[in-house]
């Protein structure tokens, strides 16, 4: 019976970069993928690159490295990834103070500019001059990420990484938390298969706590609801990304990733604030569109929602800022993102169990994604990196 090095669970962005990276470090690495296509967070990912975002020396030193590192990820991973620079607009609406809203972006490490109404509609000749008070503007990278992920899971099986199409059940767990040895998980379930490794590490994004929970094991990280829509390649063109400057899915995330409501994730229907709706818009290089986003904070991951209401509900939101794309053919599309309490990704060894790791959490993964699924197979081969460190779930045992 083979055994390997790491076992991977998740063949999204997260999962096939950091299979690549531990393949590139020697290790004997087996990716297990529930799908056969894309799917999930990864496949519906608007995929912008915020670098201009961070707010923190941490959050820059990372945003720089993701950076860099796009600009020769095509060439490494032989694949177009499809990597450029959009102008984004943060649209400001009616209601809104756009000085206060400027205030909120100066801790940026680029600021975004404030532009006037006449601006931004000279920028986004599609845009509702009716509809915003005016609108922040920066530069900020874009890739297709369904580009990048299948580069990343090619280069790894060049590479040697092997990959199978089965959905993971469980975990092998040996030893006995009431005896002097340690437990440690040892392997993975299949629907028709178990596997057997040194290491498993999660990447299941959304579905991480839920999968995590059923196999004992706690962890602080939650998911949303994400619901967008998605057109086929149309002739209309946009000029920019357009997005609101009020994300209201970030407060929905800050009220709902705390301590008093711990207990609550664990069980299933509970709906903590009502939903939010972000109108936005950003055009793929083949020339389809995708427009949200709705955000839910449902506790059941499996929880169903009226596709034809939030259609609706985002079709009337987007005419408001982009009338023309209102009535465009578009299907509707479901998934669970993954967030944290800090904004912040977890990763590495989860505390008080041998052998699980997790890498999951990432508030911009496919900026975050690259230079941290790097630093964490280097730091697994044994080189100190203080970032992975500090990056730890341990700190919400050591903070409360």
């Amino acid at each position: 019976m083979k055994s390997y090095d790491w076992i991977v669970v998740g063949g999204g962005i997260t999962g096939a970069a950091l299979s690549y990276e531990l393949v590139k470090k020697g290790f004997a690495v087996l990716l297990l993928e529930k799908y056969s296509t894309l799917k999930s967070a990864t496949r519906y990912s608007y995929a912008g690159l915020p670098y201009w975002s961070a707010t923190t020396n941490l959050t820059n030193q990372l945003f720089q490295e993701g950076k860099q590192r796009h600009h020769y990820l095509s060439e490494e991973l032989e694949i177009d990834t499809q990597f450029r620079e959009l102008d984004l607009l943060l649209t400001i609406t009616p209601e809104d103070d756009p000085e206060k809203i400027a205030t909120n972006f100066s801790q940026c490490n680029t600021v975004p500019r404030f532009i006037s109404v006449e601006e931004a509609c000279e920028m986004e000749p599609l845009l509702n001059k009716e509809a915003i008070a005016g609108a922040l503007s920066v530069s900020q990278g874009h890739v297709s990420p369904e580009a990048i992920t299948l580069g990343y899971s090619q280069a790894f099986t060049r590479l040697g990484g092997q990959i199978e199409i089965a959905k993971v059940s469980g975990l092998v767990k040996t030893g006995n938390s009431t005896h002097s040895y340690p437990e440690r998980i040892t392997g993975v379930y299949t629907t028709n298969k178990t596997y057997h490794a040194a290491n498993i590490v999660i990447c299941a994004g959304g579905i991480s706590r839920h999968f995590l929970k059923s196999a004992g094991i706690p962890t602080r990280i939650y998911f949303t609801h994400a619901e967008m829509l998605e057109t086929p390649p149309v002739e209309l063109k946009l000029n920019t990304t357009v997005l609101t400057a009020v994300e209201k899915r970030l407060n929905c995330e800050a009220a709902t990733s705390t301590v008093e409501f711990e207990q609550m994730w664990d069980e299933p229907g509970h709906e903590f604030v009502p939903f939010s709706l972000d109108p936005g818009a950003i055009q793929f290089k083949n020339g389809s569109i995708r427009i949200g986003q709705i955000s839910r904070v449902l506790t059941d991951p499996h929880a169903k929602v009226d596709p034809v209401k939030s259609e609706t509900a985002m079709r009337v939101e987007i005419g408001k800022v982009l009338p023309a794309l209102e009535n465009l053919p578009a299907t509707w599309n479901h998934c669970l993102i993954a967030y944290s309490a800090d904004n912040l990704p977890l990763i590495g060894a989860i505390p008080n169990l041998e052998g699980i790791h997790i890498f999951s959490g990432f508030s911009s993964p496919f900026t975050l994604v690259p230079p941290l699924a790097k630093r964490f197979a280097n730091y697994v081969a044994g080189e100190h990196d203080e970032i992975i460190q500090q990056l730890s779930p341990s700190r919400f045992i050591n903070n409360g």
